[in-house]
């Protein structure tokens, strides 16, 4: 199961160069991520407030193999590498007219309400399964 979200860039995403600043391919992907889940349909919000579980980035890989520019249009990709009881893997691709500009491997925890992983929401594993 592949998601995909078209973002474009403008000029406050660039730097100095022209070119996209480096951290905002991380709120490109969490952008992707958060449209990807919604897509699930996962309320973050709603679970959230009804079982205190928020999703938590732990760890992200990422490489930078080619810039982006002002008003380039890319597209996000995100797909999911692993899945355990607690945590989620995805590979997250930043693309160019199908050209791969960043890719990032993210693994995500699920936390309750005092700050420790949980298992992940029942919805999110049965639709992943």
């Amino acid at each position: 199961m592949t998601h995909r979200l078209s973002i474009r860039v403008y000029y406050e995403d660039t730097d100095l160069a022209g070119i996209v600043y480096y951290a905002n391919y991380l709120k490109f992907i969490e952008r992707a991520r958060t449209e990807w889940v919604r897509g699930l349909g996962l309320d973050q919000g709603r679970l959230k407030a009804e079982q205190g579980i928020v999703f938590a980035v732990r760890r992200v890989e990422a490489d930078y193999i080619r810039p982006a520019v002002f008003d380039d249009e890319l597209v996000v990709q995100t797909s999911v590498e692993s899945m355990t009881a607690a945590r989620l893997v995805l590979k997250q691709d930043v693309m160019r007219d199908g050209e791969v500009l960043f890719a990032s491997v993210v693994t995500l925890v699920a936390l309750g309400p005092d700050g420790r992983p949980v298992r992940l929401p029942d919805i999110l594993r049965r639709t992943l399964h």
